[in-house]
């Protein structure tokens, strides 16, 4: 089966007419109905999808077939996924979160290995990479930026992290004052 990326989640109905509202993960959410005929999670359903409009930052969608709000609720929380192979190529040192999952995650140098990459969040202040540390229940989540993530080698199979947690700014550092 060829790889999929999600390229967005269904998170409310809009009207009283079938339409959603999708929190679309690639940059312009009014490209979503640009891949063609998108599915679920475990692709037993397909959805044929047209972009109407925007509500604040999210698409709203028309999806063929669901003509009330009631169907449109029943939709919430789906993921919407396209074959990989339906997205644009990227320039060099491009790259989608989605090729980065399952990466080795190296400790400053590429022979540090340190757990795996499992999952970004974005909860609205840019992305986080989530990696399950190696031998530790609970995974660590890291801003997504190149402080902390220096470099990413997809055809290595990993990424280096500059610190396996957060790091935090004393009080007086942010504030540029002495306690």
């Amino acid at each position: 089966m060829e790889k999929r990326v999600c390229i967005g989640k269904i998170v409310a109905a809009h009207g009283i007419k079938g339409e959603v509202k999708v929190r679309g993960i690639n940059q312009n959410p009014l490209d979503l109905d640009k891949y063609g005929e998108v599915e679920n999670f475990d692709a037993s359903k397909k959805f044929s999808i047209k972009v109407v409009g925007l509500v604040s930052t999210n698409a709203r969608v028309k999806i063929a077939g669901i003509t009330t709000r009631n169907d449109a609720e029943a939709l919430i929380g789906t993921e919407l996924y396209v074959p990989r192979s339906a997205l644009p190529q990227l320039a060099e040192e491009e790259f989608y979160l989605s090729d980065l999952i399952g990466l080795n995650v190296c400790l400053k140098t590429p022979d540090k290995i340190i757990g795996k990459v499992v999952a970004f969040q974005n909860y609205g202040a840019g992305d986080i990479i989530e990696i399950k540390i190696n031998g530790q229940k609970e995974t660590e989540m890291l801003p997504f930026t190149k402080a902390y993530v220096p470099t990413i080698d997809i055809d290595a199979g990993y990424i280096i992290v500059s610190s396996a947690t957060m790091i935090f700014a004393k009080d007086e550092e942010e504030n540029g004052a002495e306690g």
